[in-house]
């Protein structure tokens, strides 16, 4: 089983407490309770290297991800065709684009960034996540943000 890129829902109880302090240090810098992350994890008690580890690989579900929006970043190969490729991807999911930004590329390889807005109709987004992982030339896609 290739789970490497997947997604998963977890129960609370079965995540590892480092996992939660993580989540809870990034609450904490959202909501502005804290000023840095050096201050954040000293507060949920974890290290630094810690929350760097796990800070883009886990988020707190939330049951509404409907009406959502949620902000990806990407690093890709500078080919032609393939932001069309991936647009595709994010529309054949039946998610509404809101907003795209690409780097000029550097050693032929582009950052992108591109807000979604996850709709009543939009299909499984972890699905739609996998999908565009698997794209050739796509080195990666992380989820930056999620309102």
């Amino acid at each position: 089983m290739d789970t490497a890129n997947g997604y998963f829902v977890v129960k609370k109880k079965a995540i590892p407490e480092v996992l939660l302090k993580v989540v809870e240090a990034k609450r904490l810098l959202e909501t502005g309770k804290v000023q840095s992350v050096h201050e954040a994890t000293e507060r949920v008690g974890i290290s630094r290297s810690s929350f760097y580890k796990y800070k883009d690989d886990i988020f707190q579900f939330h049951d509404n991800a409907q009406g959502t929006t949620i902000t990806l970043t990407f690093q890709m190969d500078d080919e032609p065709g393939l932001l069309s490729d991936v647009l595709k991807v994010i529309a054949d999911f039946k998610a509404n684009i809101l907003t795209i930004h690409q780097s000029i590329p550097i050693n032929g390889v582009a950052s992108l960034s591109i807000s979604v807005q996850v709709l009543p109709t939009t299909e499984d987004v972890s699905e739609m996540l996998e999908s565009l992982e698997k794209k050739q030339g796509v080195h990666y896609v992380k989820i930056l943000a999620k309102e």
